[in-house]
């Protein structure tokens, strides 16, 4: 580990000391547990959730919800990004969804979506309508950067437009597929949790959250909160170490290649 990265580290960590010891103060000045328990008695309280038999369960669940609507958002975002930025006609003809999805609160999503269907269902129904626009945008904003005297070359070259896809659209957009992807999932995290408190489905954090607030224990509504932030920054990390293996594998590739020569 080089001096920058241990620097970067010790910093991390005394920022996380700091918030705990304002934490601990605020608690102890309050004096009232259910309003706000001290980080020990939300620590146990976490170690004491974690050990319940439905925990894994619970965690499952939203994990499942959580990646079925990244995948659609994904999926459908990234296509229609694409085609919208090559088509004006369809960028018209989104325009109003776009407007609806980033206008309506996302309370308000959420509510309608549980009058419509059921309330494993909710989640990602909200999910999708909240993170869709952030990719749709992005991707779309990527395919106007792309050069056109790249675009004419392939032309010129007889590329179909399959390979176009291939070799052209898809390199030039990878950091913006890159972004939107990672802004859109941290969104899906919070949207799904939010949605499962709403409507409290038989298993996920956010129905344990309600559970724990209705019985007025605040230190499992902290643990529960402490558990959604881990899964989203394990969720952030595991989709950077995905993008790390690409790039590994072509300095592989050029490494073997100089070898060769």
């Amino acid at each position: 580990m080089n001096r920058s990265t241990w620097n970067t580290n010790l910093i991390t960590a005394l920022s996380v000391l700091i918030l705990l010891g304002i934490w601990q103060i605020g608690a102890v000045l309050l004096d009232a547990g259910v309003i706000l328990p001290t980080p020990g008695t939300t620590f146990s309280a976490l170690a004491s959730v974690v050990q319940q038999k439905p925990f894994s369960l619970n965690i499952l669940a939203t994990v499942a919800r959580a990646l079925q609507s990244f995948l659609i958002i994904f999926l459908v975002g990234g296509l229609l990004g694409i085609l919208s930025g090559y088509s004006r006609s369809l960028h018209a003809f989104l325009v109003p969804l776009l407007v609806i999805c980033k206008a309506t609160p996302v309370m308000s999503v959420i509510l309608l979506a549980f009058i419509w269907f059921t309330s494993g269902t909710v989640p990602l129904f909200s999910a999708f309508l909240m993170g869709f626009p952030v990719m749709f945008i992005q991707v779309e904003q990527g395919v106007k950067l792309i050069s056109p005297r790249l675009h004419e070359m392939t032309v010129a070259y007889g590329f179909t437009p399959l390979r176009r896809l291939i070799h052209l659209v898809i390199p030039s957009l990878a950091p913006s597929i890159i972004t939107g992807a990672k802004a859109s999932l941290s969104m899906v995290w919070k949207v799904v949790i939010a949605a499962e408190v709403l409507t409290v489905p038989r298993y996920g954090v956010g129905s344990r959250m309600q559970m724990a607030q209705v019985n007025l224990e605040t230190a499992e509504v902290l643990a529960w909160t402490l558990i959604a932030i881990l899964l989203t920054a394990a969720g952030d990390l595991i989709f950077l170490s995905l993008l790390e293996v690409p790039r590994k594998l072509r300095e592989r590739r050029s490494k073997l290649l100089e070898a060769i020569r």
